[in-house]
């Protein structure tokens, strides 16, 4: 016997035997499965429920039509979308037009928020009469997105498409912005060669300043960078880290220094970065072929002393032999003596030893030198000091009553305005007839360019006296400066090597037209002669 009971019936069953208390087993067990439920007939029976009875067919058929009609006015509206819609409307609309629907007795989900560049483009919204036609959207309530359907598809295909930018884009160049191009210089700030880094920072300085106030280089301002690497080796590679790690510089103009340039010249090249116009005429920056990233303006060292020896033996009528050299202990030491050497023993044939003096570098002891000529046995008459100003100044001083008839030469590197500056401090006879020479036209004479520089010396950092080494930084700017607008608004190190390398016959003013080649990166190769009088004046003396 089946027991059964009407939903929401809080009545106990009839007693059935099995269970203690009357109940039926099952009656607690609603989820068994031998558990009967009755049917809808056996319940109106037992419990005297009226069966409803079914609607009529008309209705029926009323519904059916009236969901057919639903259909066609949907198609209809459809339709006139699709032939008045813009052609990338519709796209879009197709693209995101699949969705999957949720059974009907699930619990409606929120509508599906349109794509945010659809909304926010301009171009993507309806204009005119469409706009007023188009009715506002209304999200449909009996179509619920899951949740993966609300994330965005991802595409595998698109993957690279999207990373990639856009084809009109150059990935940024180091020291270049829209307005700004940046250049960064290591030379000696404090020591005793300061003097020298101050007046290589003046010239730059001053050639910047020029086409800044002309509007720049294809419309960026240049702007320079400084660090103090005392002209000591061991500081210098923190200088260029300094310059082109933290200052982001695009490259380097007029760093200073020879035995500087062999830690600072590998780091340039190592970075792809570009050294131009160092002042040194050290061979280390010289190679044959050349480095592509190092440019110089200046003669080498070995031309300066070569054109030296020349002028004492062929002008000055010495014997080779009574012509002795001071150096540096350093690579700049090195390049002079190498270029004296070579010129001696090719006017005397390739034999004899060339009487050779030094001191060390950072320094005005010049003692043992002195020593070492007091003990010379042959005479010499003339000294080529390849040193600094202030020691070169220093045995001159030392030297000068002992030798009264010496010669003293010295090449462009010893920073001629500050040996002029030292020697008339010391007294007329010590200035008197020291000879110098020059990688510029005389700092004195009338050139359009060395009248162009005291111009703009005069207009921008007035007060400072004109001096070789300012008009030599000053006219090694130009030329970058130059090589920067042939280079054209997109530039790069390597544009900028390309547009120097086919550089031919710049007019600088200077007399020898600039020029450089893939095999030739030294801008010139002229040496000039000054002389010094009593007063501390320099004056122009042919070398030839």
């Amino acid at each position: 016997m089946r027991h059964l009971r009407a939903p929401n019936d809080d009545r106990d069953p009839p007693f059935s035997p099995g269970h203690a208390d009357g109940r039926h087993p099952h009656y607690d067990a609603p989820w068994r499965d031998d558990y009967e439920r009755p049917t809808p007939a056996e319940f109106a029976s037992r419990f005297g429920v009226q069966q409803v009875p079914p609607p009529p067919r008309e209705r029926n058929v009323v519904g059916l039509l009236s969901i057919v009609g639903l259909v066609a006015v949907a198609a209809g509206v459809a339709g006139f979308a699709a032939m008045k819609l813009p052609a990338r409307w519709t796209a879009a609309l197709s693209a995101n037009s699949t969705v999957d629907v949720a059974p009907a007795t699930a619990a409606p989900s929120s509508p599906p928020r349109a794509p945010q560049s659809a909304a926010s483009t301009p171009d993507n919204l309806p204009t005119g009469a469409l706009a007023n036609a188009l009715p506002a959207a209304t999200p449909d309530q009996s179509m619920p997105l899951r949740e993966d359907d609300r994330a965005p598809k991802f595409d595998p295909r698109m993957a690279n498409a999207a990373a990639a930018p856009p084809a009109n884009t150059r990935p940024p160049v180091q020291g270049v912005t829209d307005s700004e191009i940046s250049f960064g210089m290591a030379a000696p700030f404090s020591g005793p060669a300061r003097e020298m880094g101050h007046q290589l920072k003046l010239g730059i300085d001053l050639a910047f300043s020029q086409a800044n106030e002309e509007g720049g280089v294809n419309g960026r301002q240049l702007k320079l960078y400084t660090a103090d690497d005392a002209y000591e080796p061991a500081r210098t590679l923190n200088a260029m880290k300094e310059l082109y790690e933290q200052h982001k510089v695009f490259g380097f103009v007029e760093n200073y220094g020879s035995p500087t340039a062999l830690i600072s010249v590998p780091y340039a090249l190592e970075h792809h970065a570009l050294y131009f116009g160092a002042f040194t005429g050290a061979p280390s920056l010289r190679r044959d072929p050349p480095d592509r990233y190092v440019f110089n303006y200046r003669a080498g060292y070995a031309e300066e002393a070569h054109a030296l020896v020349n002028y004492l033996v062929k002008t000055r009528k010495l014997r080779p032999q009574e012509i002795g050299v001071l150096i540096q202990q350093d690579a700049y030491g090195d390049a002079g003596w190498d270029g004296v050497s070579k010129a001696m023993h090719a006017l005397r044939g390739g034999t004899g030893d060339v009487f050779r003096m030094s001191y060390s570098r950072n320094t005005v002891n010049v003692d043992d030198a002195i020593a070492q000529l007091r003990r010379q046995k042959h005479g010499i008459k003339a000294v080529v000091l390849v040193a600094t100003f202030r020691a070169a100044a220093k045995f001159i001083e030392k030297t000068r009553d002992l030798y009264p008839d010496m010669i003293y030469a010295t090449i462009s590197g010893v920073g001629s305005t500050g040996l002029a500056s030292e020697l008339t401090v010391l007294g007329p006879k010590y200035a008197d007839g020291v000879i110098c020479t020059q990688v510029t036209p005389a700092v004195e004479g009338y050139a359009s360019v060395t009248l162009n520089y005291k111009k703009a010396l005069a207009k921008y950092f007035p007060g400072e006296p004109a001096d070789y080494t300012s008009l030599e930084a000053y006219l090694t700017a130009n030329i970058l400066i130059e090589g920067l607008r042939r280079a054209g608004p997109a530039v790069d190190t390597e544009s900028v090597v390309d547009a120097l390398e086919t550089m031919q016959n710049y007019e600088l003013g200077v007399g020898s037209k600039v020029s450089f080649g893939p095999s030739d990166h030294q801008a010139l190769h002229k040496v000039w002669g000054t002389q010094l009088d009593k007063t501390g004046q320099y004056h122009a003396i042919d070398l030839e």
